[in-house]
């Protein structure tokens, strides 16, 4: 009688959305570099100690040498992140990568191509009456959405600490509680009716016009297309209250709503 095979796996291989940093190295200064995540690591510990990291070397003009490149991944390493692929990007990339022993990944150089060389998304219309002058330090209000326009993805549940939801090419609106340790986020806007405890990144793909917008302000992050402001950044006279986030000429603002 022969011996009965068993066929059942021992790990069940996934892929799916996966939280994971982006460095693009503008300067390639391996010191200057790594004294700024040290900086960062220093300031949220909780959000970016041990954080895996990819490095894009995209933003230069030519591909970091073998010993360049290793000596950002040592000082990054020493700073308390944990670099763990490169951004694709050509094909001294790949051998880089190769030479490092790190793996690629295209999502984040696809990202950036979009972001940086596609022209930027048309804006809405601009309404007849303008805005007063004396009121135009005002936050942007909401637009409302075209008759007929999708609604999104609708996330009734509560995302719960090591949860992440992601509304691909669309916006996102989440009905309960974002937990401390949770994620959401949408290449659209973000509109949050519970409390957000978490991390909240709209704008994913480079849409400088989105927005996030809650009920009860707690996060642990907030970013706008990758312009992004931690807990210890954000002022404390917001947490609690109704907030509003938003990108202007680079830099990413937050106020109460009304």
């Amino acid at each position: 009688m022969s011996a009965q095979v068993d066929y059942a796996q021992a790990g069940e291989l996934k892929f799916g959305q996966v939280g994971i940093a982006n460095l693009r190295v503008r300067t390639l200064d391996p010191a200057q570099l790594a004294e700024e995540m040290r900086e960062r690591v220093q300031r949220a510990p909780n959000l970016f100690a041990r954080a895996a990291v990819v490095l894009d070397f995209g933003g230069l003009s030519k591909t970091p040498s073998l010993d360049e490149a290793q000596a950002l991944v040592n000082g990054l390493r020493e700073a308390g992140v944990l670099p763990v692929a490169l951004a694709y990007g050509t094909k001294e990339i790949d051998a880089l990568s190769q030479q490092l022993g790190l793996p690629l990944l295209a999502k984040f150089r696809a990202q950036y191509e979009r972001a940086d060389d596609a022209p930027p998304p048309a804006a809405a219309p601009a309404p007849a009456r303008q805005p007063e002058p004396a009121r135009a330090a005002e936050p942007p209000k909401p637009a409302a959405a075209p008759q007929g326009a999708s609604p999104g993805l609708i996330q009734t549940a509560p995302v719960r600490s090591g949860q992440q939801v992601y509304a691909e090419q669309r916006d996102l609106t989440v009905l309960a509680t974002v937990g401390a340790g949770a994620e959401v986020l949408a290449d659209g806007s973000i509109h949050i009716y519970g409390a957000l405890r978490g991390r909240a990144l709209a704008g994913a793909q480079g849409n400088e016009g989105a927005r996030i917008f809650c009920r009860e302000f707690h996060a642990e992050l907030v970013a706008v297309a990758g312009h992004y402001k931690v807990m210890e950044d954000i002022p404390a006279d917001l947490r609690g209250k109704p907030v509003q986030v938003w990108l202007e000429n680079g830099q990413l603002r937050l106020a109460a709503l009304d």
